[in-house]
């Protein structure tokens, strides 16, 4: 028996589209939805993918802790600049919501 051999593979021979090798890197997939007259690039990120960071929801300005699962969109139009991390229920619930989250007087800024 010969053994294994380890080779690096070229540039497309996985058969995948370079979106999907760059959405399957960051756990999650990434889909372009409309919101507000504006496409907006939608990537879901898996708990596994999230870790050492924590993010500011603009939905309901709490703290997404590492580790847990989430979508990332921004304004195709700007480009990844304006990215802005969301818990999936705040990114769905977002046609429902105010536009600004109301905070106490003595709330940081962030």
């Amino acid at each position: 028996m010969s053994p294994r051999r380890n080779r690096p593979k070229e540039a497309g021979s996985s058969g995948h589209s370079a979106d999907e090798e760059r959405a399957d890197r960051y756990g999650g997939w990434q889909s372009t939805e409309n919101w507000q007259n504006e496409d907006w690039s939608v990537r879901h990120v898996a708990g596994a993918s999230a870790q050492g960071k924590t993010y500011r929801c603009p939905g309901c300005d709490q703290m997404i802790p590492s580790g847990l699962p989430h979508v990332v969109a921004w304004p195709q139009h700007s480009g990844v600049d304006e990215r802005r991390h969301w818990h999936k229920a705040c990114w769905n619930a977002k046609d429902r919501r105010t536009s600004r989250a109301q905070r106490s007087r003595n709330a940081p800024r962030f």
